[in-house]
């Protein structure tokens, strides 16, 4: 195996895991600036008032792109599996 299919494989994985992470961070991002802004315009100083609507809806992105996510980690799954020969020699 060439160093140019060791860095395509690699580019690859890395492709799928931001693309797996993207919906779950996009959302915690966004409700995480929604927060801080409710709070920076109540002057409510509340750990958990950031925290556990981030939990939520990370929980609910994962809920809504489960199927996506594991989709896209098969398929990436299943074509490194399905040219392992390739690779071997």
């Amino acid at each position: 195996m060439s160093e140019g299919e060791i860095i395509r494989i690699a580019q690859e994985g890395l492709k799928t895991i931001l693309m797996a992470s993207a919906p779950m961070l996009g959302f915690g991002l966004l409700v995480g600036l929604i927060v801080s802004i409710f709070q920076a315009t109540t002057q409510i100083q509340e750990a958990t008032l950031a925290f556990v609507p981030k939990i939520v809806a990370v929980l609910l992105s994962f809920v809504l792109f489960g199927s996506w996510i594991l989709r896209t980690v098969v398929d990436f799954a299943s074509s490194l599996l399905g040219n392992i020969n390739l690779y071997i020699q």
